[in-house]
């Protein structure tokens, strides 16, 4: 009877081991399932926040640091204004030029009735505006006869004239371009050329 109490013990012992052991291995799954559950958990927000393309176009204004700007001439009319190529990067300079043509083409001109152009063709000016070496927006600024402006960024053109309400939302367009230009305001626009401040039926 004796032998078979002290076999009952030892297997009492054995039982209260494997019970701490198993209570401690339980303990070791709880501690890492919990890790497992913090890592997974991440926040729709933050997610969201770095699937967001970068903003392009007019949206990316304030993101600029650089512009490029080309002047191109397709006229038979002499003139005394040569190609010009320049890279703008005061960041400065190239935000206001291209929140100048956003202006103009955020508040478009509609053309009503008859328009009085000044008789000058063929002078424009295209670029690119860039954060780093991101490209934000391609421009194309005709500068001659009827100004217009138009904006192109992800698929998307946008173009007004400058005139009316494209003229009045961004009145430092030429003078801008003529400082990231690093030029006289007269070696930029022909003599005679001006934006028209007014309309069909208002000369220039």
């Amino acid at each position: 009877m004796e032998r078979m109490t002290s076999g009952t013990r030892q297997i009492g012992m054995m039982s209260s081991r494997q019970l701490r052991g198993s209570v401690v291995a339980g303990l070791l799954c709880a501690a890492v399932a919990g890790c497992g559950s913090v890592v997974a958990t991440t926040p729709a927000s933050v997610q969201a926040a770095h699937t967001t393309a970068p903003a392009v176009g007019c949206a990316s204004v304030n993101q600029a640091t650089t512009v490029t700007i080309r002047r191109t001439m397709d006229t038979i009319e002499p003139t005394h204004a040569g190609a010009v190529a320049a890279t703008q990067r005061k960041t400065a300079l190239a935000r206001a030029l291209f929140s100048d043509m956003c202006q103009v083409v955020a508040h478009p001109y509609t053309v009503k009735g008859p328009v009085h152009c000044p008789i000058a063709f063929g002078l424009a000016y295209t670029g690119a505006f860039y954060d780093g070496h991101r490209e934000l927006a391609t421009f194309t600024y005709n500068a001659s006869g009827c100004q217009s402006v138009r904006v192109n960024a992800a698929g998307q053109s946008k173009y007004s004239l400058v005139m009316g309400s494209a003229a009045s939302a961004a009145p430092h367009l030429q003078a801008d371009l003529a400082t990231a230009l690093g030029l006289q305001r007269s070696a930029v626009f022909p003599p005679t050329q001006q934006v028209n401040p007014g309309g069909p039926n208002k000369p220039a």
